[in-house]
């Protein structure tokens, strides 16, 4: 790896997702020294995961294509992947930063030819695919990857999978020696744009998420859609494969509870909205959607689409935080149990497929920033003076959908440049 050159007037972007690289290209597109570190291999984030946006039911990769051309073509941001930030010390305008970076194991040398990733036996869990389909120990993150570079997994090092990858590679990319290092950077200010993360539904015990095949969550339903993903664009039932005709979503699965996320997370509903569209799109009139409700959160320009879907004859609303579920073993269907808040009926029903719209967790880590840090309850970046000039960006200041958390993104960045003009006025 060529040398990393940062001083004070260099703002450090932590993130590669849509918050990170619309944070980091807004800077460097006013001219600053931007350093963009994502700790996964590629950037683009939970964006990249996604089938659609709401409320357009337009394809993310449009937008992502867009990002990446001005990230290539902008001289002013380093990006550096596998590296994770360790610790940060100082204070606005002099800030020392500890990166660990893992290594890939693949040079800049690599062509994306995949003939490494066919002389691979070893297979491990698809992140990108949240652990729904299998994937080499030599592999390309996803379709739209960014850096376009092959990974070897740090688990086939040492074996003959390795080697056997090695001597695949014509371009001569494959560098089994490559080894982990530590990177001291001095920066002026930072952006901080780690994300989100999906709620474990398995914490959810009521709803069997860890015990019945048929209860999935809303991440994983968003890549069944996808023609890339686990299912080849197909919606299907985990046990049998078969496509379902009677379809439960779950709202507020984790959220809104004092058991496990306190916050709403925003984009809940509409993503639920969103994915029956998809049913029909998927399935017509075959099949049927339920939605399981405390309440809807549409507001602004959203609330057309939400009227839209509640006017489909195929998708019903059930107001009711459903109280637990259980399997009918006959079928491997799921019997949803409680109470409809709006009649105070009792109910029983049967779903062949249950999607748990599951809440955003923040990412904001414990142990990296200077004493005194300032983060809320529900682990989210505030905006406070006692946090010098380190801002979150997007899901690392709250829960937001990709709209919101482009524009928060921009307002960081802006208050990143205001900090660094000001280290150049004084220096100047």
């Amino acid at each position: 790896m060529s040398e990393v050159i940062a001083t004070n007037q260099t703002i450090l972007v932590v993130g590669g997702g849509i918050s990170g690289l619309t944070a980091a290209l807004e800077a460097a597109e006013c001219g600053k020294q931007v350093i963009l570190l994502e700790k996964s291999p590629t950037v683009g984030g939970r964006v990249a995961q996604l089938y659609k946006y709401f409320p357009k039911l337009c394809f993310p990769t449009c937008g992502l294509e867009i990002q990446y051309r001005r990230l290539k073509a902008n001289k002013n941001i380093r990006l550096l992947t596998l590296a994770e930030v360790t610790q940060v010390t100082g204070s606005e305008g002099d800030y020392d930063v500890t990166v660990a970076l893992s290594p890939r194991y693949v040079t800049e040398n690599c062509t994306a030819c995949g003939d490494c990733e066919k002389a691979v036996a070893a297979e491990f869990d698809d992140e990108h695919n949240y652990g729904l389909k299998q994937r080499k120990g030599a592999y390309l993150p996803s379709m739209m990857a960014y850096p376009q570079r092959y990974v070897i997994d740090p688990r086939i090092i040492g074996t003959a999978d390795a080697e056997a990858a090695k001597g695949a590679c014509k371009a001569g990319a494959v560098d089994l020696d490559m080894q982990a290092q530590s990177l001291n950077l001095k920066v002026g200010a930072i952006i901080w744009a780690t994300g989100w993360t999906p709620y474990d539904a398995a914490k959810i015990q009521p709803y069997g998420y860890d015990r019945f095949a048929n209860v999935i969550t809303n991440v994983e339903f968003e890549r069944m859609l996808d023609p890339f993903g686990p299912t080849g664009g197909k919606i299907v039932r985990p046990s049998d494969g078969q496509a379902p005709s009677n379809i439960a979503f779950i709202q507020c699965a984790g959220s809104r509870d004092r058991n496990h996320l306190l916050h709403c997370s925003r984009i809940c509903c509409m993503a639920t909205l969103k994915q029956t569209n998809y049913v029909r799109e998927n399935l017509g009139d075959a099949a049927k959607s339920t939605v399981y409700y405390i309440d809807i959160r549409a507001i602004d320009r959203i609330d057309d689409f939400h009227r839209k879907v509640k006017a489909d004859a195929n998708v019903s609303f059930t107001k009711s935080k459903v109280a637990n579920i259980a399997e009918n073993k006959a079928n491997g269907n799921l019997v949803l149990h409680g109470v409809d808040t709006e009649g105070y009926n009792r109910y029983a029903n049967e779903h062949d497929l249950v999607v748990l719209a599951v809440g955003m967790e923040s990412t904001v880590p414990a142990g990296v920033f200077p004493e005194g840090f300032k983060i809320n309850e529900h682990n989210f970046i505030e905006l406070d003076p006692a946090n010098g000039a380190i801002y979150g960006a997007g899901c690392s200041s709250d829960a937001l959908d990709v709209n919101r958390a482009a524009q928060n993104a921009t307002a960081s960045a802006l208050r990143a440049i205001q900090v660094i003009n000001r280290v150049a006025g004084q220096e100047g």
